[in-house]
């Protein structure tokens, strides 16, 4: 039974985060905001929220660390998921065809991620209630952030047609808002099947707690981003599916913040064990690596990769490597 549910919430959850691409991308559309601002904003917090519950949860039965390195570690698989899709639709040349407005969302995203990475080095013992100044600020960041990309959305040239002639076959606003909030909601209501079936599998083939099983159950809570990155470049929305990984690195560092709310027995962040700074400075070169990727426009491959899209491969590689020599994880 349970492996007919990790199969059949799997498929639930393909369907599913295709049709939060194909809404966000009308949205888009209608609203003119584009879709670099719509991956890093909507298509990025729907499919981070299995993060974001997980990330909770975690915290109700004790386990903070494994809220931290949920959130951690899936900074390096959006990167490396950025790589795959490169590799997979190598033709279209991803990182190449999508938009420079991306330094800007690139580099918001390197800068939350150190300055969790600081907070959580610094320990700053400095509350309001329970809850640390420091995930305040990391809160208070995310929404400086939004309001920045926001705003650079506005001034740009929207990057998709607005012309009555170009909207045949799109959804009207009203629809797509609705049909995105429904996607999103089963989203909430499948993923966790998915996670507790992946923990009954890594536990029924003797995986357990080791870091193999840790894995498998932080590639399944990043499976909605795969999936909705993968359905955005099909439709030709490339801007959506890089802002979507970019904007998931963000959200999960406001996840970081978001979770003090929730650990009332003091800061959340200086509660995280100080070996997975590892894990957040293997994401934070990993975003870079992404943003460098964009912007660089390398022409040159090795056979048929992007060297960027190779190195991200192999820096993966060699981090989740050194983080199971050291045990962490």
């Amino acid at each position: 039974m349970t492996w007919v549910i990790f199969f059949g919430a799997s498929a639930l959850i393909v369907l599913v985060a295709g049709k939060l691409a194909d809404f966000g991308d009308a949205i888009a559309i209608r609203t003119g905001l584009g879709r670099m601002f719509i991956g890093m904003l909507l298509l990025a917090a729907a499919t981070s929220l299995p993060e974001l519950l997980t990330t909770i949860n975690s915290i109700r039965i004790g386990v903070p660390n494994l809220a931290a390195g949920n959130l951690l570690g899936s900074n390096m698989f959006n990167m490396f998921l950025l790589a795959i899709i490169d590799l997979a639709f190598f033709r279209q040349r991803l990182l190449r065809g999508a938009a420079m407005r991306h330094a800007l969302s690139g580099s918001l995203t390197m800068l939350m991620i150190g300055l969790v990475l600081f907070f959580i080095s610094a320990n700053i013992d400095l509350r309001i209630g329970w809850v640390g100044i420091d995930s305040l600020l990391v809160i208070g960041f995310y929404v400086v952030a939004i309001y920045l990309l926001q705003k650079e959305a506005g001034a740009a040239p929207a990057s998709t047609p607005k012309e009555d002639g170009d909207l045949t076959g799109v959804p009207s606003l009203l629809k797509a808002v609705i049909g995105f909030a429904l996607a999103t909601l089963a989203l909430v209501i499948i993923t966790p099947y998915l996670v507790r079936s992946a923990n009954e599998i890594a536990v029924i083939t003797g995986l357990g707690a080791t870091f193999v099983g840790t894995a498998l159950v932080a590639t399944v809570t990043s499976l909605p981003e795969l999936v909705a990155t993968i359905a955005a470049v099909r439709i030709g929305a490339s801007d959506m599916a890089i802002g979507n990984l970019f904007g998931s690195n963000l959200f999960n560092m406001f996840a970081l913040g978001l979770a003090d709310v929730f650990f009332t027995q003091g800061r959340f962040l200086a509660v995280i064990d100080p070996a997975f700074l590892m894990v957040g400075l293997l994401g934070l070169v990993m975003t870079g690596m992404g943003l460098v990727g964009n912007l660089a426009r390398l022409e040159r491959r090795f056979l048929f990769i992007e060297i960027d899209a190779l190195m991200l491969i192999l820096t993966y590689i060699a981090g989740m490597w050194l983080l199971y020599s050291r045990g962490i994880g």
